[in-house]
């Protein structure tokens, strides 16, 4: 069965309405997927992203769609509805963008914190592995949050990094020491485990339909809230505006601030991995500042 055929009938299985593409349009998209609009017979779309290496990510769109999936069951902040997946696509919803609301950064805020509130359970993880960026990102359910940011996130980015650098490479006395400091840093965390986007950079967000936030492209998992900041600060976009309206919902806990530089510390890693030396400043210095 062709690829087309194939999107068909997911569609149709979806949605209980027959489903006939006439046309495929180039979208906008990341440098891992293809992106593509397609348009029925009937007049609706849908965004499909297709990975002609699908073999090369296993996984990927399944927990792409379980997290679009759990995050849209809050009702809280929007995302592209999720509609079918197999190893080679994920078929979404399409959203237009517009123009940001002047209140847009502290509806994103809030519903943030909503969909964060809505979500809180005892365990740190998710239920399958999935990826940040194409970095394989493990999610083994654990009980202990900095454990679980020990191993799967800082030590994990480590151990890739091992296959990249020389093994005397300073950065690796300076992470040695960074874990065997973690308890100082998160030792005193003791919130839930809530629902994380786990991406939300700018490029990740935007506003539809009358200027309301969305967000899309997650790499979901549960984990302490602070640590979605680590990537939203990381290139900005967001700000004080959107933190503090997130803090009317659900307070910020004591300490953050110098939690922060941790949770950014495992993005600036993940791009050292992905792409390269423009990073390995970032990383040690963010190092040096936790030690």
């Amino acid at each position: 069965m062709s690829t087309q055929k194939e999107i068909e009938k997911a569609i149709t299985q979806a949605t209980g309405e027959k489903a006939r593409i006439v046309d495929f349009l180039t979208a906008g998209g990341g440098c891992i997927n293809n992106s593509r609009i397609a348009s029925l017979k009937d007049g609706r779309q849908y965004f499909v992203k297709s990975s002609p290496g699908g073999a090369h990510y296993p996984g990927m769109f399944a927990a792409e769609y379980k997290g679009l999936e759990l995050m849209a069951a809050t009702n809280t902040v929007r995302v592209p509805g999720p509609v079918a997946y197999n190893n080679h696509y994920l078929i979404l919803e399409v959203f237009t963008e517009c123009v940001q609301l002047g209140e847009w950064l502290e509806m994103l805020g809030r519903q943030l914190a909503k969909m964060h509130l809505a979500t809180r359970q005892s365990q740190f993880g998710f239920d399958s592995d999935n990826y940040i960026g194409s970095t394989p990102q493990p999610n083994t359910w654990t009980d202990n949050w900095l454990g679980f940011w020990r191993d799967q996130r800082i030590g994990w980015q480590l151990e890739l990094l091992s296959g990249k650098l020389a093994a005397d490479d300073p950065i690796f006395n300076l992470g040695d020491r960074l874990l065997a400091n973690m308890d100082n840093l998160l030792g005193g965390v003791d919130e839930p485990a809530v629902l994380l986007h786990g991406d939300l950079w700018s490029g990740n967000a935007a506003a539809v339909d009358s200027g309301v936030p969305i967000i899309y492209d997650p790499a979901c998992y549960y984990g302490h809230r602070e640590a979605e900041l680590g990537i939203m600060r990381m290139f900005g976009g967001f700000g004080p505006r959107c933190e503090d309206a997130y803090h009317e919902v659900w307070p910020w806990e004591n300490g953050m601030e110098e939690r922060i530089p941790l949770y950014r510390l495992y993005h600036e890693m993940n791009h050292l991995n992905l792409f390269g030396r423009s990073y390995y400043q970032a990383c040690i210095d963010s190092m040096n500042q936790l030690l």
